[in-house]
């Protein structure tokens, strides 16, 4: 739901443990912090679109959708907020060029459960290769996430896993 001002230090925590992520950001907020795009591309992380304010797309007309879609940021993967999809918005993602890109692992960082109960669900045991663990950047205080991330991270790592952006996105 990003960029925002808690963008650069989840960048500072992925440079630090060499590790890589998606944003999938909004447009309206990329207007705010012009830079951060091509901060994520700098350091290595990609960026997704999650479109331009971050409406239901199943409550949209097609018309609407493919707004949303084409006003939020450019990138090859595109996350409906939340998670709402059905056939006709998977139709209009794969129109616009775009892989509809969900998650495995839901962090509820969202809802500001604390530190150790966002580290818990994104270190659980259902956390496997190749899971897509979903955190937010953006869309409020994110401080918690923030200061769940290098422990998340340690943890992945020392299991063995690699934190990196989804492939192709």
């Amino acid at each position: 739901d990003g960029p925002s001002q808690y963008t650069p230090a989840i960048l500072r925590i992925l440079r630090a443990t060499n590790s890589t992520a998606t944003f999938f950001e909004l447009g309206f907020r990329q207007a705010n912090y012009p830079g951060a795009a091509a901060q994520v591309r700098a350091e290595g992380s990609s960026v997704g679109n999650h479109t331009y304010d971050h409406p239901d797309l199943t409550e949209l007309k097609p018309s609407e959708i493919r707004s949303q879609l084409t006003r939020g940021p450019h990138g090859r993967c595109m996350r409906p907020p939340y998670g709402a999809t059905n056939p006709g918005v998977r139709r209009i993602i794969a129109q616009q060029g775009l892989r509809e890109v969900l998650w495995s692992i839901d962090t509820l960082d969202w809802s500001r459960p604390g530190t150790a109960k966002i580290v818990k669900a994104a270190t659980g045991p259902s956390v496997r290769a190749g899971s897509i663990v979903l955190m937010h950047d953006g869309g409020g205080d994110r401080s918690q996430t923030v200061a769940a991330l290098p422990k998340i991270i340690r943890t992945l790592q020392q299991r063995g896993f690699v934190v990196r952006r989804i492939p192709g996105c």
